[in-house]
């Protein structure tokens, strides 16, 4: 049996690197359609946007808990080959580096029944994505997420609310245990809600109970459902051990998108590493997902090693390597260890 499915990651994820010219401009090189797409200006401190083709061209803001806006005039489009911006400093301000992280689900959505809840999910089953939108009830149900296999990681958002405790970002993983969350907007360790009935999902179907946090009666959310493909992303946990020589956590590939996350102690940061930033090891150049801040770089207690096959922390900060905490990380692959064909990949 083959090592990976997947010996092109490029075909799924990519980041691009751009410089914003407070105009309009069609950003390419992407090497597909993204239906997803996260942007952050990487100089200036703006929020970090959120657009996908289920909900169209509007936008959420990672690092907040207000409702989904109109972005038309500032993403006008997803192309072929990349996308399309205008004169919004988030995504285009003149003269800024801007990031953007792209994936690729299943293009338009299609009608899914396989819940209590009628769901519209955009899959891709070969790199284990999905984009699911719902409706809520305020009673206990599931939600098809059209995977076929179990996703060991879902991130909710209602689309409605705004400003309170019920519409901060959700986030089930699978190595924190099923009756708690993390919030993608916050710095809190892991939160004892029962927002998902407790339960993991399975492989048709997620679980959400009758609290407001992903089914407000009548509002509508959305879902972006992961599954991990060997060679292609993991969803994984580690204990830090506070030290520059730190604790090494294999993937299985080359990472080209690291996000880590302490689960077990509050007031750290998602922290985000891409090799498209960071050229060469030691990785330094972060922005996190919960944060407005504009890029910082030459932290040398939060510096890593992205290697052929995982990743290694070289210091000794909370928000990835403190002594004895718990860390859950999600990511996804430059290159597979090893292809379908027997050929390993390269450290950098």
């Amino acid at each position: 049996m083959a090592y990976t499915t997947i010996d092109k990651p490029t075909d799924y994820f990519n980041t691009k690197l751009y410089t914003g010219n407070g105009s309009t401009q069609s950003i390419t090189g992407v090497g597909f359609q993204p239906d997803w797409c996260l942007i952050k200006n990487r100089n200036q401190a703006l929020n970090p946007v959120a657009i996908d083709s289920v909900r169209g061209l509007k936008y959420l803001y990672t690092n907040s808990n207000s409702a989904e806006g109109d972005y038309s005039s500032a993403f006008t489009s997803f192309d072929s080959d990349g996308f399309s911006v205008g004169a919004t400093d988030n995504v285009n301000g003149n003269g800024n580096g801007i990031v953007a992280w792209n994936w690729l689900a299943g293009g338009t959505a299609s009608s899914n029944s396989d819940g209590s809840l009628a769901s519209s999910v955009s899959a891709n089953t070969t790199a284990g994505f999905s984009i699911v939108k719902y409706t809520g009830n305020a009673t206990n149900s599931t939600v098809g997420h059209g995977l076929g296999v179990t996703p060991q990681v879902l991130i909710v958002k209602n689309l409605d609310s705004t400003g309170g405790s019920a519409e901060h970002w959700r986030v089930q993983h699978h190595k924190v245990a099923a009756s708690k969350v993390l919030y993608l907007n916050r710095t809190n360790a892991e939160d004892n809600n029962g927002d998902f009935q407790s339960t993991y999902p399975g492989s048709s179907t997620f679980s959400i109970s009758s609290a407001d946090g992903c089914n407000k009666n009548g509002e509508e959310n959305i879902a972006y459902c992961f599954a991990e493909k060997k060679g292609y992303s993991k969803f994984g946990s580690y204990t830090g051990n506070g030290n520059a020589d730190g604790t090494f956590v294999y993937t299985g590939f080359k990472p080209a998108w690291l996000m880590i996350k302490g689960s077990s102690n509050a007031g750290d940061d998602w922290i985000l590493f891409d090799t498209k930033r960071d050229t060469f090891n030691v990785a330094n150049k972060q922005l996190a997902a919960n944060g407005g801040g504009a890029e910082i770089t030459g932290q040398t207690y939060n510096y890593i090693d992205l290697l052929s096959n995982g990743f290694k922390l070289r210091g000794n900060d909370g928000r990835d390597n403190a002594s004895g905490y718990s860390y859950i990380y999600i990511t996804f692959a430059e290159n597979p260890f090893v292809t379908s064909t027997g050929i390993p990949t390269t450290a950098r």
